[in-house]
Order: structure tokens, then C-alpha cells, then sequence
């Protein structure tokens, strides 16, 4: 069984290892290669939650709305942020700063998630439910390789939460 709660989890370790990753790059070619690929992962990532996790998430749990609110706001601030790092030319100041703000805004939202959507819905979610979310999870990034056919764009929280009840 796939749970996706783990599956997810799996995701957040390897994001924190690609940011340590960055730490330790050291020329322009393996910064490019290690930045590249955890950003189109963090896109990737919040594109699948929001496809699959979320829409249950409104629905289950102790405060779903709220907690699908706040998970869809932080994945704009990481979005934005990705997004401004490819405005500037990688290594320089301006790009640190805007990688070093999506690292920070995914570290608060890894912490935030782990410690409240995912516990509250692993309480209030059944093992098949969670086990065939897995399976979606897991066809999704199938069938988005390299993030084709999907767009990197914020959403409205409240919007979606309306149409996720």
C-alpha cells in the first residue's frame, strides 16, 4: 500500500536534501542541475497535492478548511518564489535571495503540513482512502514527467475551497 501521506512525506525529505544539495554546490553548471531539478519538484509536488491531497483534505479532519488555506497560500509563496529566481541570472544576489525565500517559505510549510494537515488527516482518513490517494499520487507523476502538461500557477485558497466542499 501506498499511503499518501508517505508518499508525501518521501517528497518533503527530498526536498530538504536538495536544498542541502544547493548548499554544498559549488560551481555554476551543478548549482543549475541541482536548482533546476528541486524547483520543477517543488512545482510538481504542489500540483499534485492540490490535484489529489486537498480536495479531501477540505473534507476531512478537525480543520481542514483552514489548514487547505494555508498549505494553498504557502505553495503561492514557494511558486513566486521559484518564479523569481528565474527573473535574475543564477549565482547572483538577487537569485540567492529569491531561492533562499522559497527555501524558507518550503521549510515553514513542510513543518506547518507535516504537523497539522497531514497528522489531522491521517487521523481522520481510512488506510483505503489514504492507499488509493497513493495510487492517484503516484499516476500523476506519471503522467507529468518533467512537469509536462501542467501549468505553475498560484490559486485562490477560498476559491478552491469552494469548489472542493
Amino acid at each position: 500500500m501506498d499511503d499518501i501521506t508517505a508518499l508525501i512525506l518521501d517528497d518533503h525529505h527530498a526536498f530538504r536534501r536538495g536544498f542541502a544539495r544547493l548548499d554544498d554546490a559549488r560551481d555554476e553548471a551543478e548549482i543549475r542541475a541541482v536548482w533546476e531539478a528541486l524547483a520543477l519538484h517543488l512545482d510538481i509536488h504542489a500540483e499534485a497535492e492540490e490535484a489529489i491531497l486537498y480536495p479531501y483534505l477540505v473534507r476531512h479532519g478537525d480543520d481542514g478548511p483552514a489548514e487547505t488555506d494555508d498549505a494553498i497560500g504557502d505553495h503561492n509563496h514557494i511558486r513566486d518564489a521559484i518564479a523569481e529566481a528565474k527573473q535574475h541570472v543564477l549565482g547572483t544576489d538577487e537569485w540567492w535571495a529569491a531561492v533562499w525565500r522559497a527555501r524558507k517559505e518550503n521549510s515553514e510549510h513542510l513543518a506547518e503540513e507535516e504537523d497539522g494537515a497531514l497528522a489531522d488527516f491521517r487521523r481522520h482518513a481510512g488506510v483505503e482512502l489514504r492507499a488509493e490517494l497513493g495510487s492517484r499520487w503516484l499516476t500523476f507523476y506519471g503522467q507529468h514527467p518533467n512537469g509536462k502538461g501542467l501549468m505553475f500557477r498560484d490559486k485562490d485558497p477560498q476559491k478552491y475551497i469552494q469548489a472542493h466542499r
